[in-house]
């Protein structure tokens, strides 16, 4: 499952999200994997191409963990509400086409 999920999450991860230009650089099927340019570009920068830090898989976990239900009671009725997201929280909801709310 973890495997899906990254594959998804690629843009904003330090994983390779241009796999057909990592595949063309391979000499062969048996030769290790090289990244794509764009790959490098990003671990370079530390930025997506949208702008975002770019996170481990680990690190973006963690940051998507900050998001909270909280009830709340206010004259006796009560509700629940979700903190708003990150903009980078909210790319990571719209890549696994996941609504938030």
């Amino acid at each position: 499952m973890e495997w899906h999920i990254r594959e998804e999450l690629a843009p904003i991860l330090f994983d390779d999200d241009d796999r057909l230009a990592e595949e063309a650089l391979r000499d062969s099927a048996v030769a290790p994997a090289r990244r794509s340019q764009k790959a490098e570009r990003k671990a370079g920068t530390k930025r997506t191409e949208e702008g975002f830090p770019v996170h481990s898989f680990q690190s973006l976990l963690k940051d998507l963990g900050t998001i909270t239900r909280n009830k709340v009671m206010v004259a006796g009725e009560s509700f629940e509400q979700v903190t708003s997201p990150t903009q980078l929280q909210q790319r990571a909801f719209d890549l696994l086409q996941i609504p938030l709310r």
